[in-house]
């Protein structure tokens, strides 16, 4: 049996990262990414936008699995980077507080020996259409 689950909506994004989603759901998620080359910056460790991506990421599966999947954006998103991330990186996520349009979350990243890597708090809002215009429906679909 896997550890891990589908993303609740296709994107080519984090496919192309490798992320992997062990859990989201009542505003909790976890998401996992094992570095490859290709994540690394210039001294061997993981990008520093490797690592908000992987967190903008988990922050959003918990707003999502917090409001019955609806989708949601990132209206901002404040990073502290505590030391390089190196090998499979986790990072748990949470709701801390939410109303009908905005949730508020907060997550870290550590890496496989329990270091602490980097922490995260963002504000999501929740929508029910893409900016596009395309409702989100149409957007699994594809």
């Amino acid at each position: 049996m896997s550890e891990f689950i589908e993303f609740p909506v296709r994107s080519p994004f984090i496919d192309a990262l490798g992320m992997r989603l062990v859990r989201a759901e009542d505003g909790v998620s976890e998401v996992v990414l094992t570095l490859e080359p290709q994540h690394l910056n210039a001294w061997g460790v993981a990008h520093g936008g490797l690592t908000m991506s992987m967190l903008d990421v988990a922050l959003s599966m918990a707003a999502r699995s917090a409001a019955n999947q609806s989708g949601v954006v990132t209206v901002e998103m404040n990073t502290s980077f505590m030391q390089p991330g190196r090998g499979e990186l986790r990072a748990h996520a949470r709701v801390m507080h939410q109303s009908s349009t905005m949730a508020f979350c907060e997550g870290e990243i550590r890496d496989a020996s329990g270091a602490f890597v980097a922490k995260a708090i963002g504000t999501f809002k929740h929508v029910r259409k893409l900016a596009v215009g395309r409702a989100i429906v149409e957007q699994q679909e594809q």
